[in-house]
Formats: C-alpha cells, sequence, structure tokens
C-alpha cells in the first residue's frame, strides 16, 4: 500500500460555528470549501477538514457516549506551540473552555475545546 496523503477531519454539528472558530483559532481562510458542508485549512504540514456530518452519522454509533450528558474525545489535536502563555490569552479571547496548565514529560501543556467538544490540546516542549 502506498499512501498519497493524510488529514484529520472533525465532525462540526453546528458548521458555521465550528468554520469561523477554526478560522479565529488558526488566523487564516481555509484552503478549499463547500459551503455549509466542509472546508479544509493547511496547517504546519497538517490538512485539517471541518465538516457537517449528514443525519445518518448523528446516530449512536456515529457519536461516542459514555454516559447521557458527556461525550468522550475520541480524538484530539495536538498543536505545539513556541509560547504557550501567548496560546493561552489566543484561546481565551476566543472564550474557549480551557483547562489547568499541565507539566507532562514532553513539556508543558493545556486543553482546550472547540465548539463540538473536540479536544485540542497545545503544548510547548521544553527547552
Amino acid at each position: 500500500m502506498k499512501l498519497r496523503s493524510a488529514w484529520v477531519t472533525l465532525a462540526a454539528t453546528d458548521f458555521e460555528r465550528s468554520l469561523q472558530f477554526y478560522r479565529a483559532l488558526l488566523d487564516q481562510d481555509p484552503i478549499s470549501q463547500i459551503p455549509n458542508v466542509y472546508a479544509e485549512f493547511a496547517i504546519a504540514g497538517l490538512r485539517l477538514g471541518i465538516y457537517k456530518p449528514r443525519a445518518t452519522e448523528l446516530s449512536s454509533s456515529f457519536m461516542k457516549r459514555v454516559d447521557d450528558n458527556f461525550s468522550f474525545p475520541i480524538l484530539s489535536l495536538c498543536l505545539e506551540v513556541e509560547d504557550l502563555e501567548l496560546a493561552i490569552a489566543h484561546l481565551s479571547q476566543l472564550d474557549c473552555p480551557l483547562g489547568d496548565v499541565i507539566t507532562a514529560a514532553h513539556g508543558q501543556e493545556i486543553y482546550a475545546y472547540d465548539p463540538d467538544g473536540n479536544r485540542l490540546i497545545f503544548f510547548q516542549p521544553f527547552a
């Protein structure tokens, strides 16, 4: 098997809200877009697609639920930053839900969540 490319896609229950969130978060417009269906961003060698799920995808088999009130993040988008404090300030301007700064084996990180509850991990490696 020879792969030609790979990218990550995230489901967005409110497509326009998520599109605006990722435009502001990444400070760029999508490189391609199908209105109200799909948008794709290019970030640091990664293609990130945001898509509006079809009605059939919104079934319980598509949405992984731990219980009636909580959806477990089965995918995390990890973004390495040069300055975690600047990233936190940017996320705060977006009214993005944030966790606490955590010191991990590889550096410091913080969890944030997009409008659909997808986990975003921003990390700054140790020098």
